[in-house]
């Protein structure tokens, strides 16, 4: 019995790689193995604990986001912002992938959702890249990258789910998260530009009587059309925030109110776009709380049988103290992230961990981002990112899983940079809270 929630993970993981439901999956491993240890009235806790999910006030921003990013992939802004920025970027070798970099970094800042920016950018980048003589490989890497900065980037439901979970302020996280994401746009483009320099086959420029379609004014105006819908959605949803006028939840409104406003002035808005982006949002949304409600039910288990102790002893234990709990739970995160969805694993996981590597000193902020960063990397490694999957469905038969296992990479090495750069320098996470924290209340 004393290892009963040990035996509780081991049965939950088989019936996942099993292929069942995560949420049922959850709920049913919860009750056999809380009626084995305890009987059935320790159930009488569950209801209270579902109540608290479904009440939270914070976890409104959830489909509020999913809205929004849902209703602008039907805008076509991702549509007018690429083909602008390839224009504008188009000068140089590589400048049409750093574009690519550039607009998922924007379409991440003003949606947070990765399967529609992966999807979309694949749809409308990838054939442009090819017909451009693009290394397939290169294609490939920079669009499943560029498109997975959603999951760091604000406003990303990733980081609204662990702020709830960890009981971390949501706009702390975002706040704490630009610089990281930012650096991580940088290191891209940083790369795409020392390939072009030194493999200019690879990455070559847009033909010169193509550029000169475009009058440098006819040009700085077709960028500022293009850019003004994402620049006024990010500035409504993450400048509330930062500057204190709206919680996350009310930002995620504006959010959703300004994407129905954008849609309208592309001229895209209709009652059936809008039915399917509200029946979208609503199946997405079901399934989070759904996961959500299996993992409250497992974690009520969990804890009842004291794995959380179990758990604690064995990573207090670890070699090398807190730093190496701190490498093991990384390298724990980085396997999961090959087999389950970013949700499954906030959910289950992070209630565990989380406030033990608290209590070893490690600032939660910086814990937070370090973990969404994580999942970041996971979402691309091969042989079972997510976003690979997510690009390999909407690519030309001719681009084959080799192209996008070997083109992603270099990226995945970037990630890797960046979260020891993470770990080496916390104020990367931590400084600008505390400098707008500092600010706002003196």
């Amino acid at each position: 019995m004393e290892y009963l929630s040990i035996w509780m993970i081991g049965a939950l993981f088989v019936c996942l790689m099993a292929g069942y439901p995560v949420a049922f999956t959850l709920g049913g491993v919860a009750i056999i193995f809380g009626y084995i240890g305890f009987g059935l009235d320790f159930f009488n806790l569950l209801p209270l604990r579902i109540w608290g999910v479904m009440t939270n006030f914070t976890l409104l921003a959830v489909p509020l986001f999913v809205f929004m990013g849902v209703l602008l992939e039907r805008s076509g802004l991702a549509e007018d912002l690429l083909e602008t920025m390839a224009l504008l970027f188009g000068r140089v070798r590589g400048g049409l992938a750093v574009s690519v970099v550039v607009v998922g970094a924007l379409l991440a800042a003003s949606t947070g959702i990765v399967g529609a920016t992966v999807v979309t950018m694949g749809l409308l980048a990838l054939p442009t890249m090819l017909r451009r003589k693009y290394q397939p490989e290169l294609a490939t890497g920079v669009i499943a990258s560029a498109g997975t900065l959603g999951q760091i980037i604000p406003p990303s439901i990733v980081l609204v789910l662990l702020g709830d979970i960890m009981n971390i302020s949501v706009g702390d996280l975002f706040i704490a998260a630009v610089i990281p994401g930012l650096m991580l746009v940088g290191m891209y483009i940083i790369w795409i530009l020392l390939v072009a320099i030194f493999r200019p086959n690879l990455a070559p420029a847009i033909p010169e009587e193509e550029r000169a379609l475009l009058t440098p004014v006819r040009l700085f105006i077709r960028v500022m059309r293009a850019l003004a819908p994402p620049a006024f959605l990010i500035l409504a949803v993450l400048g509330s925030i930062f500057f204190g006028v709206a919680s996350p939840t009310e930002s995620a409104a504006m959010g959703g109110s300004g994407a129905i406003l954008l849609t309208i002035i592309n001229g895209r808005f209709s009652l059936k776009i809008l039915r399917k982006t509200v029946e979208t949002t609503t199946r997405l949304t079901s399934m989070i709380f759904i996961i959500f409600i299996g993992a409250t039910t497992f974690g009520l288990v969990f804890r009842g049988l004291e794995g959380d102790f179990l758990v604690r002893d064995f990573m207090e234990t670890a070699p090398g103290g807190p730093t190496g709990a701190l490498i093991m739970v990384m390298g724990v995160l980085f396997t999961l992230g090959f087999f389950l969805d970013f949700i499954e694993i906030t959910f289950i996981v992070i209630p565990i961990i989380a406030p033990i590597m608290t209590d070893l000193g490690f600032d939660p902020i910086w814990f937070a981002i370090l973990v969404a960063m994580n999942l970041q990397t996971s979402f691309l490694t091969p042989p079972f990112g997510f976003s690979l999957f997510y690009l390999k469905g909407v690519s030309p038969p001719a681009i084959t899983t080799y192209h996008l296992y070997r083109g992603i990479i270099p990226f995945v090495v970037i990630q890797v940079i960046a979260i020891v750069a993470l770990i080496a320098f916390p104020k990367l996470a931590t400084w600008l809270p505390d400098v707008v924290r500092a600010w706002m209340f003196g």
